[in-house]
């Protein structure tokens, strides 16, 4: 099940969102009318002067980017307005090292010019990303306030933010012994993607990064539609702090660029 809890820190406010554990089947509800797979998009645009998956773009950013999954932050947008540098603690694996580096190239080839870019360090003082890999009992003592989720989670992610709603922080985690091989992979591009400030889940699209079933959607690359998003959030002109009302109207203007 995907949780979220939020905790105050000093000065800073971390929330997380995980992935489902359940191996045996999955937590959610699926939809078997096939309602997940999304509209061909008409010759016409609609009366908003859109077409179907220019409104569909906007709908999924609405869903995904604005506040997260549980706890009681803003629906808003927030975003890192400085490169994010990785430290990688815990155990990790080749199999995750290597696929780190996929992620990492599909979303700095994604990321506007303008925006930020990913990159790792092996100084854990020169990072503001800590990603840990390694059992759920070694992440409770590396990161604590994590304990009480490690056992019924296989990913999770915490991020800090400042009052402008900023991300300035984060420190993210996936299981190296409880999930596939496939499922490691999974985890690793949708918690850090989500850390980007795409934080909620969806039941729409199960080819989605953002599915909210683990067993429905485990997919191992972006969609169109999750790299639409991507390329949204992070051009220059969706700026942190924006509320539903904002976004629609802020995208309705430039979505034509992106599809």
């Amino acid at each position: 099940m995907k949780k979220i809890a939020h905790l105050l820190l000093i000065v800073c406010l971390f929330l997380f969102i995980s992935c489902s554990s359940d191996s045996e089947g999955s937590l959610f509800e699926e939809d078997p009318t096939g309602q997940n797979d999304p509209p061909e998009e008409p010759s016409e645009p609609d009366n908003s002067g859109l077409t179907a998956s220019q409104e569909l773009a906007i709908d999924y950013f609405t869903e995904i980017a604005l506040g997260f999954e549980f706890g009681n932050a803003s629906r808003v947008t927030r975003k890192w307005s400085n490169d994010v540098v990785i430290f990688i603690a815990g155990t990790p694996t080749d199999l995750l090292l290597n696929e780190l580096e996929v992620v990492i190239s599909d979303l700095n080839a994604l990321l506007p010019e303008d925006s930020i870019q990913i990159s790792t360090t092996t100084n854990e003082a020169e990072a503001n990303f800590t990603l840990f890999m390694g059992t759920g009992n070694a992440y409770a003592n590396f990161f604590p306030p994590a304990a009480n989720f490690v056992d019924g989670n296989f990913g999770l992610f915490f991020v800090g933010f400042n009052a402008q709603n900023q991300i300035t922080n984060a420190n993210m985690y996936v299981d190296t012994s409880r999930p596939t091989p496939l499922k490691q992979r999974h985890l690793l591009r949708e918690e850090l993607t989500q850390a980007l400030g795409l934080a909620r889940d969806s039941s729409r699209f199960s080819e989605s990064i953002f599915q909210s079933s683990f067993d429905l959607g485990c997919t191992t690359g972006y969609s169109n539609l999750d790299e639409i998003l991507i390329q949204l959030l992070y051009d220059r002109r969706v700026t942190t702090n924006l509320n539903e009302v904002d976004v629609r109207i802020l995208l309705q203007e430039i979505i034509q660029e992106f599809i």
